[in-house]
């Protein structure tokens, strides 16, 4: 009886260690995710696999696999909905299962740390687990080949300590756990001699003697193989202990966002020409005990700002995100908060109606968000969603708003440094004017609360909001907004040039500045188009990042510009000019130019400015038949030259440089369909900016129904789609007539939208060269 005891142990001890083996490369991978749902999940599923092989051990082994698979589906599938239980996803287990399948692999390298245990971030790592214990427990069991049996064990451990990376402390602990218990596996024999004796017992004396000899040698050249790779990879490893692994993160290309997603500045002008457009409802919960509004920019009517993107880059044409998306839970990390602020729990429900795009509305700083996935940028605290925003999208955000004390901003200084370089880079460009005007606020303000609140009383009290002004905020815009006449469109604008004017005002005199994009609400309710603004902030130490608002108020008159700011004149007034001299009472002879070069006393002034002028003429009048002549071509050879699927191609090219001769590009990751969407938008959007209903390439224009331009192609453009899907998924099936409707559809389409533009643009279309320098 005490013999069977011991068989069992001994039996048990080899899958007791391939349990181990593979459980621990969840204990190594769990350090990066929150909470220890993923540890228990690889546990699980490394304790069934090896289970499984134990208790089919008497089964062939090719029946073993699709048991053990079966088994790997149930726990694998119960798993997922646990996840998505925990971390409250919507979507049924077949949804989130097929969203899971596909994106496993890149959110969790793209994944935030720490990782929340969802079905995409658990679905490989059980996998894996599973596949693992079921490869070694057949190697081990079935064959006897134990070492071999620990290479899955081995490279799943090895490969957890991969994907960790430099984002945990180094796994010492488990790595000598995971030593011991292999050392433990093989030291225990799992077959033992009938009666339990010795093995040799019954070979003659010489046998014995030999098989004995055999062990023996195969044990010393063992140790001494080991010994030998332990002294010549002991320095090596050793040299890497405290060295730092490499991020495999760096290799995967976190969630990106489209032009208006990155800049949605650009989206404001649209918002103001349709203000009763409803694009969220929101609903918000403060503490009971709230203090008072404490913002010195904030409107007591209005008390709620949520915030949609923060644009920190600028390079002197545009405002950018230039955010780093990472995936992440419902838990968001936590920010350290300013020193001398108060934090304030806010908790929002918000339901989204017309908003487009991917950046996800909330309330700054986000610490919780759950009812969708969401991709974050710790850096602004910028969320989207990477599968973009949809009419019925309910969400919740709990976030952790920060309220600066205002008593201590008189007083504050801005920080310096390389650590907010990003905030203070000043672009090269910078109109004279501007950078003077800036100059003259700095000088009259010394503190940087009081040079931050000259700047935004001299915008209010000098300039006037207009819903129809043009979009645009590079140093020409800003600097017409600034500087040009009042009477001919200059001095006014909407709250995108009222922002983008103060923070390049506020980083030339020397503040940490920023622009933000939002909606002002009052809470409560429906958040239409009219509701949204830009606002700029500027950084203060201890305060964090403060809002202020350069907007004039609704009844002020705007002052002139001049009577505050007179720029320098470049030359001196007529009185400082020096007095003519006296005219003489003889005409003096007329003197050659000692560098003149002889001969030409013959050839007048007017004569070679006229020839000079002429040549040029002559030359500009080549180049552009040259590039009409090259536009013709081309576009002969893409409709015409061909087998069927190249012309259907090149028809599609036509219609793609067209938008990006119109101004509206569209990006290489967009599929057919999202792009024939795209020239839709853009046909209705050229005719609501030719009759006057919108802007040209306004997000916020929608074409009212019954448009004939835009019914007249929008339908062509969606077969021209289709059929260009038809020669990607199945070459050679394109026929000759089919290639003639595409060019039609192609033709008509770029003409329609040529004539929409500008007479002027109309002149430079066709002699444009972006498209002879893209791909053909």
């Amino acid at each position: 009886m005490v013999t069977g005891a011991v068989r069992v142990l001994r039996a048990a001890v080899l899958p007791l260690a391939l349990i181990g083996l593979t459980a621990l490369a969840g204990v190594v991978l769990g350090r990066v995710y929150a909470g220890g749902l993923l540890t228990w999940l690889v546990v699980g599923a490394a304790t069934g696999s090896v289970l499984v092989s134990v208790a089919a051990r008497r089964l062939p082994s090719w029946l073993v696999a699709p048991v053990s698979v079966a088994a790997m589906a149930g726990w694998t599938l119960w798993s997922l909905r646990l996840a998505a239980s925990r971390a409250e996803l919507p979507g049924g287990l077949l949804e989130v299962t097929a969203d899971a399948a596909r994106n496993g692999i890149p959110r969790l390298l793209t994944a935030m740390i720490p990782v929340e245990p969802t079905p995409d971030t658990v679905l490989v790592p059980v996998v894996a687990a599973w596949l693992a214990g079921l490869t070694g427990a057949e190697v081990a069991l079935r064959t006897g080949r134990v070492l071999l049996g620990y290479l899955p064990a081995a490279g799943l451990y090895a490969a957890a300590l991969y994907v960790v990376g430099p984002n945990a402390e180094p796994a010492l602990g488990s790595t000598v756990a995971f030593v011991a218990v292999a050392a433990l596996g093989l030291a225990t024999p799992t077959r033992t001699a009938p009666g339990g004796g010795d093995p040799t017992a019954e070979l003659t004396p010489r046998v014995r003697a030999a098989v004995r000899l055999r062990l023996a040698t195969s044990a010393a050249l063992g140790v001494a193989v080991v010994v030998g790779l332990v002294a010549l990879l002991g320095p090596v490893v050793a040299e890497q202990v405290d060295g730092r692994p490499v991020d495999p993160r760096r290799y995967v290309e976190p969630p990106q966002v489209q032009t208006l997603d990155e800049n949605p500045l650009i989206r404001i002008s649209g918002w103001a020409l349709h203000p009763e457009q409803k694009l969220l409802d929101v609903s918000t919960q403060r503490p009971a005990d709230a203090p008072p509004e404490a913002d010195p920019a904030a409107d007591a009517t209005r008390s709620v700002r949520i915030r949609l993107a923060v644009l920190s880059d600028y390079d002197g044409v545009t405002w950018r995100v230039g955010a780093t998306y990472r995936n992440a839970g419902r838990i968001l990390p936590a920010a350290t908060a300013a020193r001398d602020s108060t934090v304030q729990t806010v908790r929002q429900q918000i339901s989204v109606a017309e908003l487009s795009g991917r950046l996800l509305p909330a309330v700054a700083t986000p610490r919780e968000v759950s009812g969708a996935r969401v991709a974050y940028d710790p850096a602004s605290g910028t969320l989207i969603r990477p599968e973009g925003l949809t009419p019925g999208l309910r969400y919740t955000v709990t976030s952790a708003e920060e309220r600066p004390d205002s008593n201590l901003l008189a007083s504050a200084n801005v920080p310096a440094g390389d650590e907010v370089a990003r905030v203070l880079r000043v672009a090269d460009g910078v109109p004279d004017p501007m950078r003077r005007l800036a100059t003259q606020l700095a000088e009259e303000n010394g503190a940087p609360f009081a040079r931050a609140s000259a700047i935004e009383q001299f915008l209010a009290e000098h300039y006037r909001v207009v819903a129809d002004a043009p979009s645009g905020h590079a140093y020409p815009n800003l600097g017409f907004f600034l500087f040009g006449p009042r009477n001919g469109g200059g001095q006014e604008g909407t709250s995108e040039q009222f922002a983008a004017a103060f923070a390049v005002l506020g980083r030339l005199s020397g503040l940490p500045t920023r622009v933000v994009v939002g909606f002002r609400t009052s809470g409560q309710g429906p958040v239409l188009a009219g509701d949204a603004y830009a606002w700029p902030e500027v950084l203060f130490d201890g305060l964090g990042w403060v809002s202020f608002d350069p907007l004039p108020r609704p009844d002020d008159e705007p002052r002139p510009v001049e009577e505050d700011f007179r720029p320098t004149p470049e030359d001196p007034p007529p009185s400082e000019a020096p007095a003519p001299t006296a005219e003489p009472s003889a005409s003096p002879e007329p003197a050659t130019a000692a560098d003149a070069p002889p001969g030409n006393d013959g050839v007048s002034t007017p004569v070679l400015v006229a020839g000079g002028s002429g040549s040029l003429l002559l030359v500009v009048g080549a180049l552009l038949l040259t590039l009409l002549a090259m536009r013709r071509s081309l576009t002969r050879s893409r409709l015409v030259r061909g087998d069927p699927g190249q012309r259907i191609a090149g028809a599609w090219r036509e219609v793609t440089d067209a938008l990006r001769l119109a101004g509206r590009p569209v990006g290489d990751d967009l599929a057919a369909t999202e792009i024939a969407g795209h020239a839709r938008e853009t046909l209705a959007d050229a005719r609501l900016g030719r009759t006057g209903g919108g802007a040209v390439g306004d997000p916020g224009a929608v074409a009212p129904s019954g448009t004939a331009l835009a019914d007249a192609s929008s339908p062509a453009v969606d077969e021209l789609a289709a059929l260009l899907n038809q020669v990607g998924f199945a070459p050679g099936a394109a026929t000759p007539d089919q290639a003639a409707r595409a060019a039609d559809v192609a033709t008509a389409y770029v003409t329609t939208l040529r004539s929409a533009r500008p007479w002027w643009r109309r002149l430079l279309w066709s002699v444009h060269p972006a498209p002879l320098r893209r791909p053909r």
